[in-house]
């Protein structure tokens, strides 16, 4: 049998088609079958070369999403923002995309499962640890932020994400907004004046948190 020469080719077409799948038919309704039919020729054998399992396709959805659509990069270049600014408008363009979000509705009850919430604390640090570390180191420089713990809430702003949601520490919207409230008097606190009102708003319309 001839090998693919091209397996990124193939990756990203299971990608799109269970992306598209996801969201028109919801995660937990889309079989491998149902991806498998909508490959045009794939097999059942090909995803499973690449990806072990649906929760596997889920979190490389993830990754490729945020890599196509990296709010991070958008900000990083921005000479009209200091280092605060910056960390804030990440914030509100990470949750201004509609697609990541649906995904991520979809996502979080997965999160129930251990292996997947490891992969998950997993993944976050190693892409959004240096970008937190980054943008603080920025703002201590230019003066808009004023700590000495910049590892630390760096990889604090990576733990918040998941203290929030409510399929992992159960919770209310009331409860979910007290939280948000002490994250955001713990980071005023140690310098970092981060969570504004609109990305409070911001985070209360988002569906996973209503």
């Amino acid at each position: 049998m001839a090998r693919n020469k091209y397996p990124e080719i193939t990756v990203d077409k299971i990608l799109d088609v269970s992306q598209r799948l996801f969201l028109e038919k919801g995660y937990d309704n889309t079989t491998i079958q149902d991806i498998v039919d909508e490959l045009d020729g794939l097999t059942k054998g090909a995803i499973y070369h690449h990806f072990k399992s649906k929760e596997e396709i889920m979190d490389a959805l993830g990754d490729k999403m945020f890599f196509n659509n990296n709010p991070f990069e958008k900000v990083k270049q921005r000479t009209d923002l200091n280092g605060l600014e910056k960390m804030r408008m990440a914030i509100l363009l990470n949750q201004s995309d509609e697609t990541q979000i649906k995904l991520t509705e979809q996502a979080i009850p997965l999160l129930k499962n251990p292996h997947v919430l490891a992969r998950m604390i997993e993944t976050n640090h190693r892409l959004l640890y240096p970008y937190w570390l980054g943008f603080i180191e920025e703002g201590q420089n230019d003066g808009s932020i004023q700590t000495q713990y910049a590892k630390e809430l760096a990889e604090f702003l990576v733990l918040t994400d998941i203290w929030l949601i409510p399929s992992i520490f159960p919770a209310n919207k009331e409860e979910i907004q007290k939280r948000f409230q002490c994250i955001k008097e713990m980071l005023e606190k140690m310098g970092l004046p981060l969570l504004n009102n609109e990305i409070e708003n911001r985070i209360n319309e988002l569906p996973y948190f209503k």
